[in-house]
């Protein structure tokens, strides 16, 4: 951890719902003129896309799992190179993966392959990263162990399963039966190495629904936030001023001394109310240190 160099990571399963929290920290940026440097978790995958599906056909044949969630489908390492040389620095070696053509036009390159290394720009504030391995910890790799703020966003399994089949067939093309050879196959690797990484976050903020999910592989609809709640789970609740948040946000409970229950239509504003006197904390202290 670094007082000089924060690193904020957000790390959850594909379909989680990352991409709210990251709006949230943006929002969070802007009002307090952070400048952070943004590192996104696929650019840390061993393979391309032309090799994932050659290595992933491979390791089938041979009664072996190979996914995007384990080792051996990432470099853990350079993950945690990186968030242990910002921390120390604020420097490190980043790249990234073009996913679509309007992606990799700038580079040249084909969709689904990666930039080279190359050092980031000086001057950055904070980093922060987004992807499924904020929190991993391995025998090689304690990722975990550099990061001042780590945000966990983890659907119940039926309701993320949900949100990747729609996702996946309806922004990426592949059928409902692709998508969940795929759930399947890289399965034991959640289990060994994303759900872990949850016990170690400071914040969870967990999605419910409040109706039947039960099958998710028939499932005709993403549950709205309407029909949810979220359960949000804080590792050091003295830290937190819970009055506060259930004043802010209204139809709010605490069911534990350490859980906040939120209307599912208030998760956004639910994230900023706690994450922005966080932010700014990290802020000052990074100010604070600079000037010793």
């Amino acid at each position: 951890m670094s007082e000089k160099h924060p690193v904020i990571a957000v790390t959850g399963s594909s379909g989680a719902g990352t991409t709210t929290v990251k709006n949230a920290f943006e929002h969070l940026f802007r009002r307090e003129s952070i400048k952070p440097v943004i590192v996104e978790g696929d650019s840390f995958h061993r393979y391309d896309r032309k090799e994932m599906k050659a290595a992933v056909e491979k390791a089938t044949q041979e009664g072996r799992t190979l996914s995007h969630f384990g080792a051996e489908g990432n470099h853990f390492d350079k993950i945690d190179e990186l968030f242990r040389s910002y921390g120390e620095s604020g420097t490190g070696q980043t790249r990234k993966y073009l996913h679509n053509m309007e992606e990799a036009a700038p580079y040249n390159q084909e969709p689904g392959t990666f930039t080279p290394w190359t050092p980031m720009e000086p001057g950055s504030d904070f980093l922060f990263y987004e992807g499924l391995h904020g929190g991993v910890v391995t025998g090689d790799a304690d990722v975990a162990r550099w990061v001042d703020l780590l945000v966990g966003v983890v659907p119940i399994v039926n309701l993320e399963w949900i949100q990747k089949i729609h996702r996946d067939t309806a922004e990426r093309g592949y059928s409902a039966e692709a998508v969940t050879d795929t759930i399947l196959r890289r399965l034991p690797d959640y289990v060994q190495y994303i759900t872990p990484q949850f016990s170690r976050t400071h914040i969870n903020f967990q999605r419910v629904p409040i109706v039947d999910t039960s099958n998710p592989f028939i499932a005709r609809d993403i549950p709205t936030p309407d029909e949810s709640f979220a359960v949000i789970r804080f590792r050091y609740p003295k830290k937190h001023d819970f009055a506060f948040y259930l004043q802010m946000l209204h139809g709010s409970w605490m069911s534990r001394p350490n859980t906040l229950i939120v209307p599912g239509g208030k998760m956004g504003m639910a994230m900023e109310v706690i994450l922005e006197p966080i932010v700014h904390e990290l802020m000052e202290t990074k100010k604070k240190a600079e000037m010793r």
